[in-house]
């Protein structure tokens, strides 16, 4: 394990770059990962939503994974993988693989999405994972594409599981489960906001760190941001966070990472825009809106 503590500051969710012929850009991936540690990321998320697990082979899973952990071990940096699904077997098998990198400081693990068990029903899937889990957890609360909501009280109560480091919360609003969640939590465990737009003001509310899809184009502006949240600059944090709305807006206003991926294309980091489907790539408006308020982040 690094030594670095995995819940704090700014986690990039990587994108998987495809070369041409529609095999994983492997060079263009470490560059990525190594220019985003040097601009100040705290650690990477190898296989999270933005880069596309649910259309990756296994063997591309381990190639992306296998990119990062060798760059996290150089970088002595953090890193989180993507792992699990909506049965708790198979994400006890998903799990226990992540023992071959030692690099990895911890799992991204998604709520149980489409079957939608009742709130016992979630610790319980959760309190079995950690129990055999080689790395922490984090459990990954997004409501919107699991749907499964859970209030304060659940979520305090996965915190407090044994195994259990902290919470990804992506509810897609500053809610009220957000509110009491971070007013009471367990010592030793951490919020990471997950949601671009509402970054600013849950690290406002004592979030320790992000994982940000956004910060693929524009790393250490969040990094910035976190920072001056964290030292109680609140004017700078302010600043930050309203300059950096405009860009989290853009590139969500196509399906993830379709945005993303075609501007690292036009500025000539990755080889192609490509996803694979049922995904499509952004269109020309959405990309030209995100360079544009990248642009004007200088």
């Amino acid at each position: 394990m690094v030594d670095r503590t995995p819940l704090e500051g700014i986690h990039v969710p990587l994108v998987t770059p495809f070369a041409a012929d529609g095999r994983i850009a492997e060079e263009a991936l470490e560059r990525l990962a190594r220019g985003l540690l040097d601009a100040g990321a705290a650690g990477l998320v190898a296989l999270g939503t933005t880069g596309e697990p649910a259309t990756l082979k296994a063997a591309e899973k381990t190639t992306v994974v296998e990119v990062c952990a060798r760059v996290c071990r150089e970088r002595r940096a953090s890193l989180l993988v993507g792992a699990g699904s909506n049965a708790t077997l198979d994400s006890a098998a998903a799990l226990a693989e992540l023992a071959r990198w030692p690099e990895v400081t911890g799992a991204l693990v998604p709520v149980p999405y489409f079957t939608r068990p009742s709130p016992d029903g979630v610790l319980a899937h959760f309190a079995e994972l950690a129990s055999g889990s080689p790395v922490p957890l984090v459990v990954y609360h997004i409501p919107y594409r699991t749907g499964r909501s859970l209030d304060g009280q659940t979520l305090r109560e996965l915190v407090r599981v044994p195994g259990i480091a902290g919470v990804k919360y992506a509810a897609g609003a500053v809610d009220r489960a957000a509110v009491e969640l971070l007013g009471d939590l367990p010592a030793g465990c951490a919020v990471l906001a997950g949601d671009d737009a509402f970054a600013s003001p849950l690290l406002a509310l004592g979030a320790a760190g992000a994982v940000l899809a956004s910060a693929n184009l524009a790393p250490a502006p969040f990094v910035e941001l976190a920072a001056a949240w964290r030292s109680g600059d609140a004017h700078r944090a302010r600043a930050w966070g309203h300059a950096l709305s405009p860009l989290s807006t853009a590139v969500f206003a196509e399906p993830n990472p379709t945005v993303i991926k075609a501007v690292l294309h036009a500025q000539g980091r990755i080889p192609t825009p490509d996803v694979r489907l049922p995904l499509l790539p952004a269109g020309p408006d959405a990309v030209h809106t995100a360079l544009k308020h990248l642009a004007a982040l200088g």
